[in-house]
C-alpha cells in the first residue's frame, strides 16, 4: 500500500518513524515550506522535513494546496493512502485524492475538543483524561468517521508539555493499527454523530497571546489548571513591573487571603518563593522567565529581582 505522510512538528515524526518500522511503504511528504525563525531569523525546516531527508524520503512543500503544480505532484504518487498528523486544513481535491481515502491522528477523543489545540483545552479545563483518535477526513474540520480511539490519564500535575510527549508515542502506535487494519480492509467506521452530544461537547480553538494572560481573580484551581494548560508552549503569563512575566510551573495553595490583597498581589520572602493571590488561596511559582531573560528558578529570579 503506497502512502504519502503529511505532517510538520515533532508530533508527527514520532508517528512517521512508527510507520517505517513497522514496514509501511511511505512514498512520499508533504510539510510547510521552509520559513526563518529565532532571533537570527535563520531559514528552519519542519521536524518532519529534516527526518524524512534523513530515511531518503521526497519531500514536497506546497505553499498553497490547490497549486496545481502540487496536485499534480500528488497525484503521480499514486497513493493508496493518505496520513495527516498535525499539519493544515486540507482542501477536498487533496484529501479525496487517494482510493482509500486520509487518515487524520486527532490528539484528543473526538467528537470531544475538536480544533487546533485539543491538548492545551483538556488539561487547561482540569480534564483526568484525554487520548487520541484517527479518523476519515471528510468536509468539516475534526468530524470524519472515528476508526480507532485510545485513553490517556492526565495527572494532576501533568502540563500540556507532559501530555503532548505522552500522545505522541500513544498516537504512533494507534496509527500504525489503524494503517494495518485499513490495508486488510478490517477496519470499521464510527460516525461522531452517532456518540456526539452537540450541548455538551468542548472545543479547542487555536490560542492567541491574549488569550494566555492570566486572570487572578478566578479560584486557585482554576489558575493553576490553565498555567499547566499552556506549559510549557505558548506559555500562561501575567505583567510584573510593567514586563511580562511567564510561568511555566507552579502549585495551588489554597487557603485564606486578606481582604486588602487585591487578586494578583505578591507575597514573597525574597528568597525563597513568590506567591500571586487569587479569589481562594495562592499560586505559589516554582519556574518563570522575565521578559528579555532565560527561565529560571523561583530562588535565581528573587536574587535579581526588586520589589517596589
Amino acid at each position: 500500500m503506497r502512502i504519502i505522510f503529511m505532517g510538520t512538528p515533532e508530533f508527527a515524526v514520532a508517528s512517521l518513524s512508527a510507520l517505517l518500522e513497522a514496514g509501511e511503504n511511505v512514498v512520499a511528504v508533504v510539510t510547510v515550506a521552509d520559513k526563518p525563525a529565532g532571533r537570527g531569523q535563520k531559514v528552519q525546516e519542519s521536524a518532519v522535513k529534516k527526518f524524512a531527508l534523513s530515511r531518503g524520503i521526497p519531500v514536497l512543500q506546497p505553499d498553497k494546496l490547490k497549486d496545481p503544480d502540487f496536485i499534480n505532484a500528488l497525484a503521480a504518487y499514486q497513493a493508496d493512502l493518505q496520513v495527516v498528523v498535525a499539519f493544515r486544513m486540507l482542501p477536498e481535491v487533496v484529501w479525496n485524492m487517494p482510493p482509500k481515502g486520509t487518515v487524520n491522528l486527532h490528539a484528543s477523543l473526538l467528537p470531544q475538543y475538536r480544533g487546533a489545540a485539543p491538548i492545551n483545552h483538556a488539561v487547561m479545563n482540569g480534564e483526568r483524561e484525554t487520548g487520541v483518535t484517527t479518523f476519515l477526513l471528510q468536509h468539516e474540520i475534526d468530524t470524519g468517521n472515528i476508526l480507532l480511539s485510545e485513553r490517556v490519564s492526565i495527572e494532576a500535575d501533568d502540563t500540556a508539555g507532559d501530555i503532548h510527549d505522552k500522545l505522541m508515542y500513544v498516537g504512533a502506535e494507534l496509527l500504525v493499527k489503524t494503517v494495518q487494519l485499513i490495508r486488510e480492509d478490517k477496519h470499521h467506521e464510527i460516525p461522531q454523530a452517532s456518540i456526539a452530544d452537540e450541548q455538551k461537547l468542548k472545543h479547542a480553538p487555536k490560542i492567541f497571546k491574549d488569550d494566555c494572560k492570566i486572570q487572578w481573580e478566578r479560584p486557585v484551581e482554576e489558575v493553576y489548571n490553565f498555567i499547566r494548560g499552556l506549559s510549557p508552549y505558548p506559555a500562561a503569563f501575567t505583567v510584573f513591573q510593567g514586563k511580562t512575566l511567564k510561568i511555566f510551573a507552579c502549585r495551588p495553595l489554597k487557603g485564606p487571603v486578606p481582604s486588602e490583597k487585591e487578586p494578583g498581589s505578591i507575597v514573597t520572602d525574597g528568597k525563597h518563593y513568590l506567591r500571586f493571590t487569587t479569589r481562594d488561596g495562592y499560586l505559589d511559582v516554582l519556574q518563570l522567565q522575565l521578559e528579555g531573560k532565560k527561565k529560571m528558578s523561583v530562588e535565581e529570579f528573587l536574587r535579581g529581582a526588586r520589589f517596589e
